[in-house]
C-alpha cells in the first residue's frame, strides 16, 4: 500500500515477507462524503470569505488576468495583485502572486457592494484563483482518493458540519474496503498505516461510551505510543498497537485509571486566557470573532472582580449550569467539529504525511489538536453562561467559525500555542488533561 500525493509515490517498497507471516487487516477507506452537500449561499451569507487572511493567485489564473481588456476591472487587477518573490517564505507553491488586502479588516478590493466577487460577475467561474473557487474545500489527495472537507471558517460549512447528527453517514455506507498486509505495512513504515489510523481515531471520536475528554485523553495515549513506534522508541508495530489499544478500549479496562485524573479549572482558564491573547496585536480580529469574545468574557468573569477564585467559580457555573446541559442533549456537535479536524489536517501525521523527507510527529499533531479543541470548548463555555438558557446552535455555530476563522489560517498562532504549552511543561498527557477536562 503507498500514499500518493499528486502521482509520487512517498513510501519505499516492502521487504519481502514469508507466508507464514502474513496477517490481513480489513480497513476501510473514509472519506468526507458530506463536502459533497455544500453549497455557497453568496450574499447571503452573514461573514465574507475573503476577508482577513492572504488571498493567492495561482500562476495559470495571474496570466488569465493579463488577457483581461482596459478597463476600470483591468486597472484593478494591475493595481493590486502583486507577483511573490520567487521562494517566498511561508507561502505554497500555487501562491505565485498575492491580493493586496484593503485595510483596515484587510477585505479583497474585488468584493463589490453586492458581496460578489467582480472578477467573477464579469468574467464568470473559471477566472477565479484555485483558492477563491474551492474555498472552503481543503482537499488532498491519498492514495488516488480525492479527500476533501471543510473549512468552518465559512459559517454554511459550519452549519452544514457541527449540525448534522449523521455527519459520517454517507461516508462509512461509501467506503471502500481493502485488505492490508500488517506485516508488509509495519515492514514499509508509518505511512502504510494511514487508513488504519483514520478509522481508529474516527472511531474513538464518536464512541460515546466514554465522556469526550476521555475519548480525547484516549486519543493522545494513542499518538503517544504510535510517535515511539515512529520514533524507535517502541519494540512493537504498529499492528499491535492497534490490536492492544483497541482491545483496552473496548473492554474498558483504562476507564478507572481515567477517572482520578482530578480537574484543574484555575489552570485551565489561565492557560485559555493566554491562548486567546497569543499574537493578538498581530491577528486582524473580525466583528463576528469580537463578539464572540465579549460573550466569553461575560459569561465566564465576574465584573469588576479580580479574585481568580471568584473567577474560576463563574466559569465553572456556566459550563455546569449552561453548556453540560446543552450538548448533552447535542453531543454530536463537538464529535463533528473533532472529526472534520481529523479530515482537514489528515490526523494523526498531519499533511506533510506526502512529504517523503517529513519526520512523522504524531504526538505534536495530538497536541496542536487537543489545544485548538481546548480553546473551542473554553469559548463556549463562557458563550454559554452568557446566553444562559437561551444558549443555541447559533451560538455555537458563531462561535466555532469566528474563533476558526481567526485563529485556524494563521499558523503562527498555532506554533506559538505550542511553544507556550511545552514552556509550562503542559504538552504532555497531565497538562493536556487539564485543559480538556471540567
Amino acid at each position: 500500500m503507498h500514499l500518493i500525493h499528486d502521482d509520487a509515490v512517498v513510501c519505499p517498497p516492502a521487504r519481502p515477507v514469508r507466508r507464514q507471516e502474513r496477517r490481513l487487516r480489513k480497513t476501510r477507506l473514509i472519506l468526507p462524503e458530506y463536502s459533497k452537500s455544500f453549497r455557497c449561499i453568496g450574499p447571503a451569507c452573514e461573514d465574507i470569505c475573503c476577508e482577513g487572511w492572504n488571498v493567492t493567485i495561482d500562476q495559470a489564473t495571474y496570466e488569465k488576468y493579463q488577457t483581461i481588456p482596459a478597463g476600470p476591472l483591468r486597472v484593478l487587477i494591475d493595481a493590486n495583485i502583486v507577483r511573490t518573490p520567487e521562494n517566498a517564505a511561508g507561502l505554497p507553491p500555487a501562491a505565485f502572486a498575492l491580493v493586496r488586502l484593503q485595510p483596515p479588516l484587510r477585505v479583497c478590493p474585488f468584493l463589490s457592494a453586492e458581496r460578489l466577487c467582480q472578477i467573477q460577475v464579469e468574467h464568470g467561474e473559471s477566472y477565479l484563483s484555485k483558492i477563491c473557487s474551492t474555498f472552503p474545500r481543503i482537499q488532498h489527495t491519498i492514495d488516488k482518493q480525492l479527500n476533501t472537507s471543510l473549512s468552518l471558517a465559512c459559517p454554511e460549512a459550519a452549519r452544514l458540519v457541527l449540525l448534522n447528527p449523521g455527519l459520517l453517514a454517507e461516508s462509512i455506507k461509501n467506503a471502500k474496503q481493502i485488505a492490508l498486509d500488517e506485516a508488509a505495512a509495519d515492514a514499509i513504515g508509518p505511512r502504510s498505516w494511514f487508513w488504519p489510523l483514520r478509522e481508529f481515531a474516527l472511531g474513538l471520536i464518536r464512541n460515546r461510551a466514554y465522556p469526550l475528554w476521555q475519548r480525547m485523553f484516549l486519543l493522545g495515549t494513542f499518538c503517544r505510543r504510535l510517535d515511539a513506534i515512529n520514533h524507535g522508541k517502541h519494540g512493537r508495530g504498529i499492528s499491535a498497537l492497534l490490536r492492544d489499544f483497541s482491545a483496552a478500549v473496548g473492554s474498558g479496562s483504562l476507564r478507572a485509571s481515567m477517572e482520578t485524573i482530578p480537574a484543574d479549572l484555575t489552570l485551565q482558564l489561565d492557560i485559555l486566557v493566554e491562548l486567546v491573547r497569543l499574537n493578538m496585536d498581530s491577528i486582524p480580529s473580525s466583528p463576528r470573532f469580537h463578539a464572540s469574545l465579549k460573550e466569553f468574557v461575560k459569561g465566564a468573569f465576574v465584573e469588576s472582580e479580580t479574585a481568580r477564585d471568584k473567577q474560576v467559580a463563574k466559569y465553572d457555573s456556566s459550563y455546569q449550569r449552561y453548556y453540560a446541559p446543552f450538548f448533552e442533549k447535542h453531543p454530536y456537535i463537538l464529535e463533528n467539529y473533532l472529526i472534520n479536524t481529523i479530515f482537514n489536517e489528515l490526523f494523526p501525521y498531519g499533511t506533510r504525511v506526502f512529504d517523503p523527507a517529513a519526520t512523522q510527529d504524531p504526538e505534536r499533531q495530538y497536541t496542536v489538536f487537543a489545544t485548538k479543541f481546548a480553546l473551542i470548548k473554553g469559548l463556549l463555555i463562557g458563550v454559554a453562561g452568557c446566553h444562559q438558557e437561551a444558549f443555541s446552535t447559533a451560538h455555537v455555530v458563531q462561535t466555532i467559525q469566528a474563533v476558526f476563522k481567526h485563529f485556524e489560517h494563521n499558523p503562527k498562532h498555532l506554533d506559538m500555542a505550542y511553544q507556550l504549552l511545552a514552556s509550562k511543561k503542559l504538552d504532555n498527557a497531565h497538562g493536556l488533561t487539564m485543559l480538556l477536562r471540567n
